[in-house]
């Protein structure tokens, strides 16, 4: 296992990390009811490609979220797997046309309506997952509690998932040190372990884990406790900043993407981009 965090907060001189929180929240959201609102494959491509240009203003390398990219990856194609076993004729009842390609055994023919209907649920997950891993990778955790916080968000519940954000990078590198000392003992959980026995030693790590994480649960809640967190209605963030113009910018096209996304709903008269018509 690497010591890099699996997921938590890089600074990096880059476009991205100079954003405020708030502008890169706002995109973040955007791009998911984007998402969520369309089904068109043109719409979501266009997504893809906001990603693309995310990544390369971030500054990150793709094997700071190797991890996250397997299992996106191993995750995807169950989901797709999944879906062809349970259900391999939806992309013909949904796009009313059949166009086979190989017929299978048992009914599960291989169609282009469900091809192209996979490929869209593939194109979704391209399209929302980077948003918001890089949001969370460029986001100091502070300034993301102020930015949830400006939002409407109440500080109480900003603070939380500030605390949890910031421990994530924390439980790894204990999941490392006490992986290493357990396999120092003989316990092996590596690759080259069999599966049952890398789940049964996998206990030995679990346990002092979560004990760790209980110990500082508590020296968090004793410290906010000392220093009177949530006795007042409003706080004030020391990690805040204003809103620049390339922030307006920002914001102004997480908006143009949900509005074009309605006008994609409009102009095809449902989610769905029908090509085999």
């Amino acid at each position: 296992m690497s010591d890099a965090p699996l997921l938590g907060y890089s600074a990096r001189p880059s476009f991205l990390h100079s954003l405020t929180g708030t502008s890169k929240l706002l995109l973040t959201i955007c791009l998911l009811v984007g998402s969520i609102i369309s089904f068109d494959t043109r719409f979501l491509a266009l997504e893809f490609c906001v990603s693309l240009l995310m990544f390369f203003f971030s500054g990150m390398r793709l094997r700071d979220f190797s991890l996250i990219l397997w299992l996106l990856a191993i995750f995807m194609l169950l989901n797709n797997l999944l879906i062809f076993l349970f259900a391999p004729d939806y992309g013909s009842e949904l796009y009313g046309t059949r166009h086979l390609l190989l017929a299978g055994p048992g009914g599960w023919d291989i169609t282009s309506e469900q091809l192209f209907y996979q490929l869209n649920v593939t194109l979704k997950y391209f399209a929302v997952m980077p948003p918001v891993v890089l949001f969370i990778a460029t986001t100091q955790p502070s300034e993301f509690a102020a930015s949830l916080n400006r939002l409407g968000l109440p500080y109480r519940i900003s603070y939380a998932v500030a605390l949890t954000l910031r421990y994530i990078p924390d439980v790894q590198r204990d999941f490392h040190a006490i992986s290493q000392a357990q396999q120092a003992r003989g316990l092996d959980i590596s690759r080259k372990a069999p599966l049952r026995a890398r789940l049964r030693n996998g206990g030995g790590i679990l346990f002092p884990l979560l004990l760790g994480s209980f110990e500082r649960i508590e020296v968090a809640s004793t410290a906010m406790e000392l220093r009177g967190f949530g006795r007042g209605k409003r706080r004030t963030w020391y990690s805040t900043r204003p809103l620049r113009l390339a922030d307006w910018l920002v914001i102004a096209a997480g908006a143009g993407i949900v509005l074009l996304a309605l006008w994609l709903l409009h102009v095809n008269g449902s989610r769905f981009y029908n090509p085999f018509l």
